[in-house]
């Protein structure tokens, strides 16, 4: 990941003002430790900030075309990119970055060219010769971007709210999927799969074809000039990760530069469910593991840092967050600058735990739609700015556009939570991984139940917060929250303590504007709470609180299908595809 930042049409272009810009691109170099750049055209200033994964000799940006009339800031990665340079002969590259074929694609296609990436990837293109310019933003919002707009009528982009929310009057995220044009005056969506419409698909699930799709996925993003690995936890979605990507390393050209052993990271408190399961993972595999630890302490000792990197005040990103940030620190210093990680999977298959209470195929799928809309601002704002505060970059192959759209065809019959068929959440992704002849994985990993990240740390971090913040916001405090905080207004003293840490960095209405809000049990979106009434009584974005469905539910009330034993009983009896 880089940090990008772009002012368009700014009334002031002093020596003053080109000070003031790379004093606010210095906020983003945490993204981009590794060198920065500027490109300044009359009113128009584009800002680099790069961390150096693709051809870290020569990639440099901002990038331009041949004769520097376009110019393009540019954070992310372009896994197509050797093939978007076959078929464009007639141009000059003057770089091995996969970013520059953006500044020559337009220069081929106009503004129609953004659905011709497959990536993840938020960029500003200048075109000098009519002073004309776009952004835009990868399909699911993977790659964090924020649009603004000064008092003297500047248009700002940034990586992050931090570098432009003093300078800027108003300001927002921008929107997955879109592009923005001057030339048409606005925001218009790029990206329109069949999915997006959330009528309920009725395609035959293939187990192959979302095995081969996803494998593909998981090969796309070993693309790497620096040394990589892979976030385990031991769950399903990163222990499918770090095998398919083992499986795949010693064809790839990543492995003629960093060698064919593959490594893997976990971390949570001594003792926590991710350590047990991801040494177990790792050890089948045959990794080169790295088991790092915390203590609550060090967690609330980061918070601050956290809020301040992660840009919410939301529950749930927080607690997972931390984590996240304290590992990615110890990931960069021995050398790592990629890994890969497991997002976006529990909203493609409805993993969370409350979907086994979702009443009918047509509302599974709906919510699953609503959950993948959503992910810009939860688990993919957090997998990118928790990882990019110590200048790591993190990829999902979940989230890719071919396997997003083979996943989100399948009726979603196939996807529903039937016990009496041996189908656990997210039975067909385990299906389909479920080879007999050359396991990928071994069947009580294949069929572990789900565990959030910031409950899989270990169970008492979420309760370490839970006391912190009850040391310090009263009763009174929270009795009052309406009429301190009227937007959005915290329900909880957890959720009271993050959001005056929040405001400290980010006081203007437009940011606490960013941040979602709205009930949630286990991580549903408000609709899904209506799914069971006693949810209502619980809200919290923790797994536990999925009564009567987490084996470790807040309380003592276990459904008998949540016991291990009956997992492992409904394990055994799922059909392998062979």
């Amino acid at each position: 990941m880089c940090g990008i930042l772009a002012v368009l049409g700014c009334v002031d272009n002093s020596q003053a003002k080109r000070s003031r810009i790379i004093e606010l691109s210095r906020r983003l170099r945490h993204r981009g430790p590794d060198w920065s750049g500027l490109h300044c055209f009359e009113d128009c200033y584009l800002a680099h900030e790069r961390l150096a994964i693709v051809d870290p000799t020569s990639g440099d940006q901002p990038l331009y075309n041949e004769d520097k009339t376009i110019a393009v800031t540019v954070n992310g990665e372009i896994y197509n990119h050797k093939a978007l340079r076959e078929n464009l002969n007639s141009h000059q590259f003057r770089t091995g970055s996969d970013c520059e074929v953006i500044a020559h694609l337009y220069e081929e296609h106009g503004e129609e060219f953004v659905g011709m990436l497959d990536g993840m990837f938020a960029f500003v293109l200048l075109d000098t010769r009519d002073k004309s310019f776009i952004a835009a933003r990868d399909a699911i919002g993977i790659t964090p971007l924020y649009i603004g707009w000064g008092l003297d009528g500047s248009v700002w982009f940034a990586s992050e709210m931090k570098a432009l929310s003093d300078d800027c009057e108003q300001f927002m995220c921008f929107p997955p999927g879109h592009i923005y044009s001057s030339k048409q005056g606005g925001l218009r969506r790029w990206y329109n799969p069949p999915w997006f419409s959330e009528l309920v698909p009725s395609t035959p699930y293939d187990p192959l074809l979302v095995r081969n799709t996803f494998e593909k996925a998981v090969i796309k993003r070993l693309m790497t000039d620096v040394p990589f690995g892979v976030l385990l936890s031991g769950g399903l979605d990163s222990s499918l990760v770090a095998s398919v990507a083992l499986r795949h390393l010693e064809k790839s050209e990543a492995a003629c530069q960093w060698g064919s052993k593959l490594h893997t990271f976990c971390i949570g408190l001594k003792g926590s469910p991710d350590l047990k399961a991801g040494r177990e993972v790792a050890d089948y595999l045959g990794t080169r593991h790295h088991e790092l630890h915390f203590t609550v302490q060090d967690g609330i000792d980061a918070i601050e840092e956290v809020i301040y990197h992660v840009e919410t005040y939301d529950v749930t990103t927080i607690r997972a967050s931390t984590p996240m940030f304290l590992m990615s620190r110890k990931i960069k210093s021995l050398g790592v600058k990629m890994v890969l990680s497991g997002e976006g999977s529990d909203e493609i298959f409805g993993g969370y735990l409350y979907f086994h209470k979702a009443p009918n195929k047509k509302e599974f799928h709906e919510e699953t739609c609503r959950k993948i809309k959503a992910l810009h601002q939860y688990d993919c704002l957090r997998a990118n700015k928790s990882t990019s505060a110590w200048g790591v970059e993190a990829r999902v192959p979940f989230l890719d556009k071919e396997f997003i759209n083979v996943a989100m065809s399948i009726d979603p019959e196939w996807k529903m939570i039937r016990p009496d068929l041996g189908r656990i959440e997210k039975w067909v992704l385990r299906n389909a991984f479920d080879d007999e002849k050359n396991p990928y994985l071994p069947k009580h990993i294949l069929y572990r139940q789900k565990e959030q990240f910031s409950d899989g740390v270990g169970y008492s971090w979420i309760d370490g917060l839970k006391e912190h913040a009850n040391k310090h916001v009263s009763d009174t405090m929270l009795m009052n929250a309406s009429f301190v905080f009227p937007d959005n207004t915290p329900l909880t003293k957890e959720a009271y303590y993050y959001r005056t840490i929040f405001e400290k960095f980010f006081p203007k209405s437009a940011a606490r504007a960013t941040v979602p809000g709205g009930p949630s049990v286990a991580c549903s979106t408000a609709k899904a709470v209506e799914w069971d009434a006693a949810w209502s009584q619980n809200l919290d974005p923790s797994g536990r609180a999925a009564l009567g469905v987490h084996v470790s539910a807040y309380g003592e009330d276990k459904t008998e299908d949540s016991r291990p034993e009956k997992l492992q009983k409904l394990a055994e009896k799922t059909p392998a595809i062979v």
